[in-house]
C-alpha cells in the first residue's frame, strides 16, 4: 500500500503542530528596540545636534500628536513617514528607512497576532513637488524631527497595548 499524498499530509501536520507561536510580548519587544534604534539613529545625523526647531509652510500633513494610538493609526503614521523619507535624497536617510521597513513589518506582525489587520493608506502622490525639493536640509530636518517625537510617543504607547 502506498502512503502518497496522505502521508505527506500527516507528517507535515505532525510537523507543524510542534511550532509554537511567537509570543506578543516578544513581538513588542523587539518592536520597542527597534524603535529605540531609530531613534539613535536619527540623534546620530550630524545636522540634528544643532538644530532646535525648524517649520515649513506645505509640510502640514505630517502628522501631529495623538493622544491615544491604535495600531493602525501607527501603521498609518508609520506609512506617511515611509513615503516622505523614501522621497529624500540623503544618504544619512537609507538606514533610517530600511529600519522603518522593519518596524512597519514588526508592528504589522503585532497586529496580526491580536487579530487585527490593517487597510491601505491613502498615498501622498504628489512628495516629489516644490516642497521636497525646495530645501531639502531643512525638510529632512523637519521630517526626522517630527518621526523623532512620533517614535517616543509610540514607544510610550506600546507600554499600554494598544487597540487595534
Amino acid at each position: 500500500m502506498r502512503c502518497g499524498p496522505l502521508c505527506q499530509l500527516l507528517w507535515l501536520w505532525l510537523c507543524l503542530s510542534y511550532i509554537e507561536a511567537v509570543p506578543t510580548q516578544k513581538i513588542q519587544d523587539d518592536t520597542k528596540v527597534l524603535i529605540k534604534t531609530i531613534i539613535t539613529r536619527i540623534n546620530g545625523v550630524s545636522h540634528m545636534q544643532s538644530v532646535s526647531k525648524y517649520s515649513i509652510t506645505g509640510l502640514d500633513f505630517l502628522p501631529g500628536f495623538q493622544s491615544a494610538l491604535s495600531l493602525s493609526m501607527m501603521n498609518d503614521i508609520l506609512e506617511t513617514y515611509q513615503k516622505i523619507l523614501i522621497n529624500l535624497p540623503s544618504r544619512n536617510l537609507m538606514q533610517i528607512s530600511n529600519d522603518m521597513e522593519n518596524l512597519q513589518h514588526l508592528l504589522q506582525l503585532l497586529a496580526s497576532s491580536r487579530g487585527c489587520h490593517f487597510t491601505q493608506v491613502p498615498g501622498l502622490n504628489s512628495l516629489k513637488g516644490s516642497i521636497l525639493e525646495a530645501s531639502l536640509y531643512s525638510t529632512e530636518v523637519v521630517v526626522l524631527n517630527g518621526l523623532k517625537a512620533f517614535l517616543q510617543q509610540m514607544l510610550r504607547q506600546l507600554d499600554f497595548s494598544p487597540e487595534c
